[in-house]
């Protein structure tokens, strides 16, 4: 399909959409988007007149700020960088929206030119966020992606048309808002300055706006109601499992965690929600009656239909809003990971409005989750022996990477390497991992958050033993004997078959890792 088909996105019964479907869709995604008669503001002008004359706004060739970073480039955004960090990290927070809304006012408001889908939830976002992605940029719309954290380079958190921006753009965004960070600092008085959070936030909004884009992807930091982002009111919230992390500021009740993730169900929006526990079900479901958002349920509405494991990821059949769509290849691994897919579908069909049996294009469905590529999540980056890196971070997410490898890999002998941060459940990831590990190699990262590496091996002592623990206290050490452990022998003449390393436990070691293995940020 060519980039001048896909506006043909939705279909009836397998048949692409006419020029009446294409007009209709038009003015659904100007009313979600709030646009005037003129065509200006969110969800019209370039957008909603590419939908009816059935042509893309996407980019046909070399797009600005995508090009190669040069020596130059990277010094210059290590200096960002550094200047960045002298404010409050993304761990410090101040539950409130006053500073991000004064710098977005200050900037004019650029969250507000565009529609925007936002992903929140415990685990899952970042895969999400970069499926609709992928979804929304083979269909046609120009998009801007906004995640966090990031696993190598800043750079990685902004993307423009499914790609990050570069360093030199990066740096002039910056450089473009540094003024006006001043005159909202300074309002603060007393209080707290603009975190590095909110900052990036605002950096990437302007972004988006000046690109432009037609829509934003949109993951959520920490929670949601007071999270930087949530300045958006985005048409579409898309919300994945709940579950216990960053209890500092969200409690250990799933309730109130529920409660606080909610808050980006906007009035009058569509919300998505993947399978909950019934205590966080309940508390989004009340969210959506009060501000009347129509609510599409995993398992009810849309859902995994069918799942078998293929080489390099898994093949699915999914149920969709408008249908069931077959012969998708998902090249990700982990039953978690298919009903991300799902809910990436359901989100993207909700944007343009399909449902009662109006199907995306199936081809363009297809394309987009065989493209999906989620760097950290479990993603092989290496064989003989085989290493796989995962961004679990905590034991929900450790569990599902636990599950991942016991049932899509065929490994023999499987070494882990983990590494955690100091504010994280240490003993609930150990405890998810040590049934598939056959030895531990714990560590630490560079991260100044990071938990020593001796104190998380006492810990991994007591749950798998002294005879299976080793401490290393750097990343490139640990990686190193684990590699030797998992190339051990029976018969000291050949590499054990189906030996493998799974790094586990941060973001930070993820990221670590894959610079150590030679893979660039993506």
């Amino acid at each position: 399909m060519t980039s001048d088909d896909r506006w043909g996105s939705v279909s009836s019964d397998q048949d692409a959409a006419g020029d009446g479907d294409a007009d209709e869709l038009a003015q659904i995604l100007a009313m979600a988007g709030g646009a005037d008669d003129s065509g200006s503001g969110p969800g019209g002008g370039a957008l909603a007149d590419a939908l009816s004359q059935g042509v893309t706004t996407g980019p046909t060739g070399d797009v600005p700020g995508h090009e190669p970073d040069d020596a130059e480039s990277l010094a210059a955004l290590r200096a960002v960088e550094a200047e960045l960090d002298e404010r409050w990290p993304e761990t410090r927070i101040a539950p409130s929206l006053e500073r991000i809304r004064a710098l977005v006012e200050v900037l004019g408001d650029p969250q507000r030119s565009y529609p925007a889908i936002h992903v929140a939830g415990t685990n899952g976002k970042s895969s999400v966020t970069r499926m609709i992605d992928a979804l929304l940029t083979r269909i046609g719309p120009r998009t801007g992606r906004y995640t966090s954290p990031h696993l190598q380079r800043a750079t990685e958190r902004i993307a423009i048309d499914g790609a990050p921006i570069s360093a030199r753009r990066y740096v002039e965004i910056y450089q473009e808002i540094a003024p006006f960070l001043g005159i909202v600092d300074r309002a603060q008085g007393d209080g707290p300055r603009l975190s590095k959070f909110e900052v990036l936030t605002g950096m990437a909004f302007a972004a988006f706006a000046d690109a432009p884009v037609d829509v934003a992807v949109l993951e959520v930091g920490l929670g949601g109601s007071w999270d930087a982002t949530n300045v958006a009111d985005a048409v579409v919230a898309a919300i994945t499992p709940v579950d216990v992390d960053h209890v500092a500021y969200l409690g250990s009740d799933i309730a109130g965690i529920a409660a606080e993730k909610a808050g980006v169900i906007k009035p009058g929006a569509v919300a998505l929600m993947a399978q909950q526990t019934p205590e966080a079900a309940k508390v989004l479901l009340e969210r959506a009656v009060e501000v009347e958002a129509e609510v599409a349920r995993s398992g009810m509405e849309f859902g995994v239909l069918a799942r078998e494991i293929a080489v390099g990821g898994q093949q699915l059949r999914l149920q969709g809003l408008g249908g069931e769509y077959d012969d998708i290849y998902l090249p990700l691994f982990g039953e978690h990971q298919a009903a991300n897919a799902s809910l990436a579908l359901a989100s993207v069909e909700a944007f343009f409005g399909a449902g009662a049996s109006r199907k995306l294009d199936i081809t363009a469905v297809r394309e987009a989750f065989a493209s999906v590529r989620v760097p950290g999540r479990m993603e092989r980056l290496r064989s003989a022996p085989t290493v796989v890196v995962d961004a679990a971070h905590n034991p929900h997410g450790a569990r599902a990477s636990a599950k991942a490898v016991r049932e899509e890999f065929s490994f023999r002998r499987l070494i882990g390497v983990v590494a955690v941060m100091g504010d994280k459940d240490a003993e609930g990831i150990l405890t998810a991992l040590e049934p598939v590990l056959d030895e531990v190699v714990v560590t630490q990262v560079s991260s100044p958050r990071a938990m020593d590496a001796d104190e998380l091996g006492s810990l991994a002592v007591g749950f798998f033993g002294a005879d299976r623990v080793v401490v290393e206290t750097r990343m490139d050490a640990a990686l190193e004997t684990a590699i030797g452990l998992a190339e051990e022998t029976d018969d000291d003449e050949a590499p054990m078959a189906g030996a493998g390393v799974l790094v586990v436990g941060s973001v930070v070691a993820a990221g670590e890792a894959r610079t150590l293995l030679g893979r660039e940020p993506a």
